[in-house]
């Protein structure tokens, strides 16, 4: 997964633009407004709530083509807060970095000094700077407000089986010539490791654990651990949006071209690859050492109704062309509808175990 991916030479995200309608799948960002709008306002409210730190900075993993980002600074620039908070992309796709670049800025610049960390740097037009990391490690230590959209889907996952009362991990191994009949047949194939793995026995299941198939992400684990420790020590806040389960589902892993499912061991780093996010690991992870308590996940037709989707749906049509009406209610039903988006991307969120009676007495937007 992460070298069909994000391989520098040949990596699916490295070197093109694999979002929109002329992509492989399309988010919900590029969907319709109202959900960056929503997800910025969220931020203003939450943030406030702590006590309106500053300065403090907005973190994305992962941006896409920074449409999410984009909308949040439109919201937080209405509010005016200028040069009070900064805006950090960690993105490690050369190609991406430059249209979320021309996206958000005026003007960038490519860092050459290998020591430092940030590699590309740019300015808004009302004044707030913009820096690009490769990883989450690299962004400054500050109150941060972390935004994971359609992030830890991506990142790699091992299949572990059971066997007996051991683990297995299921491996790709290549598929011997003469079993590949036709160009349709993938050059690889699924096989269960003959014995225990690293991760095999890394791994430590749940107390009870029903399933006999599951999905493990060692990235997820290390990035919600980081998360974890900055928001304790440096304050912060993490809101995870992206589609997954709650320890439920098993075998998840599949591939998306031209908005298809497609066959994922076939001509690999042509479709984009993915695997539900496991929200009870993450949760586990996160207050495993006290530091944090989280919040949902809840449907993201949930969130987006409780943050006034609804409202901020009649305002648009009020003020849109009629032409622009039917675009404007499909986009937000395809958001909301649990027949579409609603029901199956999830929003969760992370807060420092230190504020937890103070949001007792003030609940987490979108999640009460």
């Amino acid at each position: 997964m992460r070298e069909v991916l994000t391989n520098p030479l040949s990596g699916y995200y490295m070197h093109r633009d694999v979002f929109g309608r002329e992509g492989d799948f399309i988010t919900s960002p590029e969907i319709c407004q109202i959900f960056g709008e929503l997800v910025a306002i969220w931020v203003v409210s939450e943030w406030r709530k702590l006590g309106s730190p500053l300065p403090f900075q907005i973190v994305e993993l992962g941006p896409g083509r920074g449409t999410l980002a984009r909308d949040v600074l439109k919201v937080l620039t209405k509010f005016k807060f200028g040069g009070q908070f900064s805006m950090h992309m960690v993105e490690i796709s050369p190609h991406l970095s430059k249209v979320q670049g021309q996206r958000l800025c005026f003007s960038t610049e490519t860092v050459t000094d290998e020591s430092s960390p940030h590699y590309q740097t740019g300015k808004t037009a009302t004044g707030t700077h913009v820096y690009w990391h490769k990883r989450l490690e690299d962004v400054p230590r500050a109150f941060s407000i972390v935004l994971a959209h359609e992030f830890f889907d991506a990142l790699p996952v091992h299949k572990l089986q059971r066997d007996g009362k051991l683990w297995k991990e299921v491996l790709i191994d290549v598929n011997s010539r003469d079993s590949v009949d036709s160009d349709n047949q993938p050059d690889f194939r699924y096989v269960i490791s003959k014995a225990q793995t690293p991760v095999s026995h890394l791994y430590q299941p749940i107390t009870n654990e029903a399933r006999d198939c599951l999905e493990y992400s060692l990235d997820t684990d290390r990035i919600i651990s980081m998360m974890a420790e900055r928001f304790e020590i440096d304050g912060g806040i993490g809101l995870i949006m992206d589609y997954g389960h709650f320890g439920e589902k098993g075998d998840t892993f599949r591939a998306f071209k031209k908005h298809k499912l497609h066959e994922p061991l076939l001509a690999p780093g042509t479709a984009d690859l993915t695997a539900d996010v496991d929200f009870r690991q993450i949760k586990r992870i996160a207050e495993e050492h006290g530091k944090v308590i989280c919040f949902g996940p809840v449907e993201q037709g949930t969130f987006l109704k409780k943050m006034e989707g609804d409202t901020r749906l009649e305002q648009l049509l009020a003020f849109a062309l009629p032409e622009n009406h039917d675009i404007i209610r499909s986009g937000y039903k395809m958001l909301t509808d649990p027949t579409q988006m609603g029901k199956r991307f999830k929003f969760f969120s992370i807060f420092p175990a230190v504020v937890r009676k103070h949001l007792e007495k003030f609940p987490v937007s979108g999640f009460q």
